[in-house]
C-alpha cells in the first residue's frame, strides 16, 4: 500500500507537467475504441428498431407462408374462429408491359382488402383506389417509382401484367412489410387480389408464394397460437413466423456485417495496441533519467512501477472515454446517413452494453501492450538505466507481471471470441494476429542478422545505415512490427476487394447467360424451344424442369435440428430448387458415387451438392426427405457433385431421378445466351408469346450486385482508412521513440566530421531496408489472409493480384522513407553545443 500511495503522489506530480509523451497512447486507444463503439451502438440501434416494429415489419402477429398452393379453407376457418384477423397476399414474378412495348420484370404482390393489418401502405396520390368502382372497369396497379420511370408511365396510363390490362393508379411510397417480404429480382407492383385471376399468371407448378398474416387479440401469445395451429393441422409445408422472427435474414446479415466491422475495428485497435507499446516505450525513454534518479535515491521498484502504471491507466481511461463519446457520435451520424439504406430506421439511444464492451476492449488492449515495457523498466537497476539507451540491458518483467500480461491477453481473446457472431472466425482472427506479430518479430531478427553480415567495404553511408539496423538498442523490431501490422491489414483488404470486384466485373459477365426464363409450363416447352431457336442472335438455350421442395429431415433428423455447419444451414430452411434428370447435366463433376441409369425406374434417388453433404455429415446411401406440394418424398443419396455457381448456369443443389417427380405439377426454367444487342427483341418475342413467362435479365442482376459491390468497396476503403490512420499514429510513435537517439547520433557524427548528406543517406539506407522488408512481409501475410477470408469465409474464388501487392510494397517503402526523412531533417537541425553540455 505504501508503494501505491507513493506511486499516486509521484504520478499526480508528473501528470501536472502534461501528457506530451503519452499523446500517441491516447490517440491510438481513442481511435480503436471509437470504431468498435460506433459499430456496436449502430447494430444495437438497428436491432431495437427491428424489435419495436416486429409486427409492422412482418405484417401481423403471425405469418404463414406456403409455396404453390393456398392455405386450406379449414385452416383459415380455424384461425378466424379463434379471433384471428386474416389477410392474404400472393407473390410471384411477372413482366410489366407498357403500351409502347417496353417491359420490365416486377415482383408482383396481389393483396386482399384487409392488407395491411399493421402499418400503412403509403401511395401517391394518398387515396388512390386499386379496386375498380364500376363493374368491368380495369383494376388499378400501384408501382414503385422505378417501374414507372423505366416504362415511361404516369398515373392513368395502361399497362399489362400477364393477360390482364391494368391502369396505373398510384406510386408506392412506403410498403410496410417490405423487409419481411422483399422484392429481390425486381421492383414491386401491387394489385387487388381479385384481379390476379385475370392475369392467368397462376398456373400449375408456377413459382407462387401464398402468405397469410394474422392479427391476434391483445392477450394472445403468438408463439402459443402458432403451436396450437401446428398441432391441429398436418404439416402442409408452410413456414410460420411470429413478430420476433420478422426479419431473420436481416438479423443474420446484421450479425455478419457487424462481425466484419467489429473485427476491422479490432484490427485498428490491435494496430493501436502496438502504438500503446511504442508510446509507452518512447515515454519511458524520456523518463529514463527520472526513473534512474528515483531508483538510485532508494525508491522501491514497486513505487516506480506504480507511478508509471497509474499514469498509463489514467491516460488509457481518458482515451477510452474520448473513444466512447466519439463512437456514440459516429453512430448517430451513421444512423442519419444510412437511415434509408437500413431495413428499419435505427433507434439511436444510449445502449450501455456496446459501450461497456468497447471500453473493455480498450482497457484490455492497454494492459496487454503496456505491462511488458513497464515491467521491464521495473526490473532494471538504477545505474543500468543511465546506460540503457546505449547499452540496453536484457530484462524481463517478473513472473507475476508476465502472468498478469498473459491473463490480459487471454481476456482480450476471450472477449473477442465470446462476443462474436462467428466464434470460429474470431478465434482464427486472434490466432492470425498473434502469428503476424511473431512473424514480423522474426523478420526483424532476420533483417538484423543479414545487416550484420553484409560487408559494406569502403562505403561509409552504407556501413552506417546497416549498423543502425543491428547495433545495441536499435529500434528495428519495433519499427518493423509497427509498420508491418497496418500494412498487412491494408494489403489483405485491398486483395479481398480486388478479388470481389474481379468476380463481378470480370469472370461472371463473360460466363453468364443473357436471360433466365421462369414459369414455363410443361405444355409450352416445345413451342418455347422452337421460338427461341429461331430468334436472331440466340446462340444457346438450356431448359430443365423445376420444382420447389422443402427439406423435412436429413438421416431421420428434423431439418431444424440438424447439426449443420454455418455455411450450409441456409439450405435447411425455406424452399429449395429441385429438378430431375435421366442423365448428368453438362459440366457435372461427380466427386462420390455414380449417376443412375438413363432408364432407372426404382425408388427415388438424389444427387446432392458435395458442400452441403459435408456440412450436414451426409454420405452415400443416406436418406433425405423433402416435401413437394405437401407430400413427403424420401430421396436416397446416390452421388455427390461439385457445383460451380459462379457461371450462373442451371445448377441445383438437389437433382432427383426421373419417375415420381415427373408426375408432379411443375414448370420449367431456361437460360438463354446470345448477342446482347438483341436482348430487347428476344425478351419481347418470348413474353409476347408466353405472357405467363417472366424473363430475368442477368445483366440487370449483375448491375445490382455491382452497386452492392461499390458500397462494399466504400465500406472496405473506410475500414482501410481507419487502419491507415492508426498505422500512421503507430509509426509516428515508433519514430518518436527513437528520435532522441537519432538527435544524439546526428550531433556526434557532425562533430567528428560527417556531412549532413552522408548522415541523411545512411539513414535513408536504414529506412529503405525497413520499409522494403515490412512491405514484402505485409504482402505475403496479407496475401495469405485474403486467401483464407475469400476461400473459407466468403466462399469465393481467389486469384493473386501482383499489381496490388507491388503498390503495397512500393507504397510502404515510400512512406517509411518520407517519415524517416522528416525525422532525419529534425535530428540534423539540433545544435551540438547544448546537447553536449547536457551530457
Amino acid at each position: 500500500m505504501s508503494n501505491l500511495a507513493l506511486g499516486l503522489r509521484f504520478a499526480r506530480r508528473e501528470l501536472r507537467g502534461g501528457i506530451k509523451g503519452l499523446r500517441i497512447v491516447l490517440a491510438c486507444l481513442a481511435l480503436g475504441v471509437a470504431a468498435i463503439a460506433a459499430v456496436g451502438v449502430l447494430r444495437a440501434a438497428t436491432e431495437a428498431g427491428l424489435a419495436e416494429d416486429g409486427a409492422r415489419i412482418l405484417g401481423g402477429d403471425l405469418s404463414i407462408r406456403v409455396s404453390y398452393r393456398p392455405l386450406p379453407q379449414d385452416a383459415r376457418d380455424w384461425i378466424t374462429s379463434r379471433g384471428g384477423r386474416l389477410s392474404e397476399t400472393i407473390e410471384m414474378r411477372a413482366m410489366a408491359i407498357a403500351p409502347n412495348g417496353q417491359r420490365t420484370l416486377v415482383e408482383l404482390k396481389a393483396a386482399d382488402a384487409a392488407y395491411p393489418l399493421y402499418g400503412a401502405l403509403e401511395l401517391d396520390p394518398p387515396h388512390a383506389a386499386l379496386t375498380p368502382e364500376a363493374p368491368g372497369a380495369p383494376a388499378g396497379v400501384a408501382l414503385e417509382p422505378l417501374v414507372a420511370d423505366r416504362l415511361g408511365l404516369k398515373p392513368g396510363d395502361r399497362l399489362r401484367l400477364g393477360e390482364e390490362s391494368f391502369v396505373l393508379a398510384a406510386l408506392i411510397r412506403t410498403e410496410p412489410d417490405k423487409v419481411a417480404s422483399p422484392a429481390l429480382l425486381g421492383p414491386r407492383a401491387l394489385i387487388p387480389l381479385a384481379a390476379l385471376e385475370g392475369t392467368k399468371l397462376v398456373q400449375p407448378g408456377s413459382l407462387v408464394q401464398y402468405e397469410y398474416r394474422v392479427a391476434l387479440g391483445p392477450n394472445v401469445s403468438p408463439q402459443a397460437f402458432a403451436k396450437d395451429f401446428q398441432a391441429a393441422h398436418d404439416d402442409g409445408g408452410w413456414r410460420i413466423r411470429d413478430a420476433s422472427q420478422a426479419a431473420p435474414g436481416v438479423n443474420r446479415v446484421l450479425d455478419r456485417v457487424a462481425s466484419f466491422l467489429t473485427l476491422a475495428g479490432l484490427t485498428a485497435l490491435l494496430v493501436g495496441g502496438i502504438g500503446v507499446a511504442t508510446g509507452v516505450r518512447s515515454w519511458l525513454d524520456q523518463r529514463a533519467r527520472t526513473i534512474a534518479t528515483l531508483r538510485c535515491l532508494g525508491a522501491p521498484p514497486g513505487a516506480v512501477f506504480a507511478t508509471y502504471m497509474i499514469q498509463v491507466l489514467a491516460l488509457s481511461v481518458l482515451g477510452i472515454v474520448i473513444g466512447l463519446a466519439a463512437g456514440q457520435g459516429l453512430a448517430v451520424l451513421a444512423g442519419k446517413l444510412l437511415e434509408t439504406a437500413l431495413p428499419v430506421p435505427p433507434r439511436i439511444a444510449l445502449y450501455p452494453w456496446p459501450l461497456v464492451q468497447a471500453a473493455l476492449y480498450g482497457i484490455l488492449t492497454a494492459l496487454s501492450f503496456s505491462l511488458w515495457p513497464l515491467g521491464r523498466a521495473r526490473e532494471i537497476p538504477g545505474a543500468a538505466l543511465f546506460r540503457d539507451t546505449l547499452a540496453p540491458r536484457a530484462a524481463r518483467p517478473r513472473a507475476s507481471l508476465l502472468l498478469a500480461n498473459g491473463l490480459a491477453v487471454l481476456a482480450l481473446v476471450g472477449l473477442v471470441v465470446g462476443t462474436a457472431a462467428q466464434p470460429g472466425f474470431a478465434l482464427a482472427f486472434c490466432a492470425a494476429a498473434g502469428a503476424t506479430l511473431l512473424l514480423f518479430r522474426l523478420g526483424a531478427s532476420l533483417l538484423m542478422l543479414l545487416a550484420k553480415r553484409i560487408r559494406a567495404g569502403q562505403r561509409p553511408t552504407l556501413r552506417l545505415g546497416l549498423a543502425n539496423l543491428h547495433r545495441p538498442g536499435a529500434p528495428t523490431a519495433l519499427l518493423l512490427v509497427a509498420l508491418g501490422i497496418g500494412l498487412t491489414t491494408l494489403s489483405a483488404l485491398a486483395l479481398i476487394e480486388g478479388n470481389l470486384r474481379r468476380q463481378i466485373e470480370g469472370q461472371i459477365p463473360a460466363q453468364a447467360p443473357n436471360f433466365f426464363f421462369i414459369d414455363i409450363q410443361s405444355d409450352q416447352t416445345q413451342r418455347f424451344d422452337q421460338l427461341t431457336a429461331g430468334l436472331q442472335g440466340v446462340q444457346e438455350v438450356k431448359r430443365v424442369p423445376s420444382l420447389r421442395a422443402r427439406i423435412v429431415s436429413v438421416k431421420g433428423v428434423p431439418a431444424d435440428q440438424v447439426q449443420a455447419t454455418e455455411d450450409t444451414r441456409w439450405a435447411l430452411s425455406g424452399d429449395r430448387g429441385l429438378t430431375y434428370a435421366a442423365t448428368p447435366p453438362e459440366g457435372t463433376r461427380i466427386t462420390e458415387g455414380r449417376w443412375w441409369a438413363p432408364d432407372y425406374k426404382g425408388a427415388p434417388l438424389v444427387s446432392l451438392d458435395a458442400n452441403l453433404a459435408r456440412g450436414w455429415n451426409v454420405a452415400l446411401g443416406d436418406e433425405i426427405v423433402v416435401n413437394v406440394l405437401g407430400r413427403d418424398v424420401p430421396l436416397k443419396v446416390a452421388s455427390l457433385r461439385q457445383i460451380e455457381w459462379q457461371g450462373l448456369g442451371l445448377n441445383f443443389t438437389l437433382i432427383a431421378s426421373p419417375g415420381l417427380l415427373e408426375a408432379a405439377p411443375h414448370t420449367h426454367i431456361a437460360t438463354l445466351r446470345g448477342d446482347a444487342a438483341q436482348d430487347a427483341a428476344v425478351l419481347r418475342a418470348v413474353t409476347d408469346a408466353f405472357p405467363n413467362v417472366s424473363g430475368i435479365r442477368v445483366r440487370d442482376a449483375l448491375d445490382a450486385v455491382g452497386t452492392i459491390m461499390q458500397k462494399l468497396g466504400t465500406a472496405i476503403s473506410a475500414v482501410a482508412a481507419v487502419t491507415l490512420l492508426a498505422g500512421g499514429l503507430v509509426l509516428a510513435g515508433a519514430m518518436a521513440a527513437g528520435q532522441r537517439r537519432r538527435v544524439r547520433d546526428a550531433v556526434v557524427l557532425k562533430v567528428i566530421g560527417a556531412t549532413r548528406a552522408q548522415v541523411r543517406r545512411a539513414w535513408m539506407v536504414e529506412f529503405g531496408l525497413l520499409g522494403f522488408t515490412a512491405g514484402v512481409l505485409a504482402a505475403a501475410i496479407g496475401t495469405a489472409a485474403s486467401w483464407g477470408v475469400a476461400r473459407y469465409v466468403m466462399k469465393t474464388d481467389w486469384v493473386f493480384l501482383p499489381v496490388t501487392l507491388a503498390v503495397t510494397v512500393l507504397g510502404c517503402t515510400l512512406l517509411t522513407l518520407v517519415l524517416g526523412y522528416a525525422g532525419t531533417a529534425l535530428a540534423l537541425r539540433a545544435r551540438p553545443a547544448p546537447l553536449l553540455r547536457n551530457e
